[in-house]
């Protein structure tokens, strides 16, 4: 079964080292693909290549690594990742869906979406805030880009 990131998606997490888990608003699904491969298939399905969609934000933000990727732009779709893209441990959050994150022990961090399931990430709070400030940031011009 192929996955494209879609409005209702909330996380793609790695499940081991040829699948990953899916949450949804309400469902959680297993995926045969590594969460990296889905990133470049639900690229592909909206029109562009993840490389095309990695070197726009890093032109718009001016960043180098870690960037949040427009998955779809007429909705301003945008995931961004935990860690290095190419990690095994990447997980990819969908910005929209981020109700508030919560530090935890052991360099975690619970998110919490905006229908209240939660998962918790091993990665600091701090690096979770930045991503979700330097996500937050593509959004805002993005849509200024538009209006304008």
């Amino acid at each position: 079964m192929k996955y494209e990131i879609n409005k209702g998606t909330l996380a793609l997490v790695p499940n081991d080292l040829e699948s990953s888990l899916v949450y949804e608003d309400n469902d959680s699904y297993i995926i045969n693909q590594k969460t990296f491969s889905i990133m470049e298939e639900s690229c592909k399905y909206f029109g562009s290549t993840y490389e095309g969609r990695k070197n726009g934000a890093k032109n718009i933000l001016g960043a180098e690594y870690k960037v949040p990727i427009v998955i779809e732009d007429s909705d301003n779709l945008i995931v961004f990742p935990t860690t290095s893209p190419s990690s095994d441990d990447c997980v990819w959050i969908s910005l929209k869906r981020v109700k508030k994150l919560e530090k935890m022990e052991f360099n975690s961090t619970k998110i919490v979406f905006d229908n209240d399931r939660e998962i918790i990430v091993n990665c600091s709070y701090r690096s979770i805030e930045n991503q979700l400030s330097r996500a937050s940031r593509l959004d805002i011009i993005l849509r200024n880009h538009k209006n304008s």
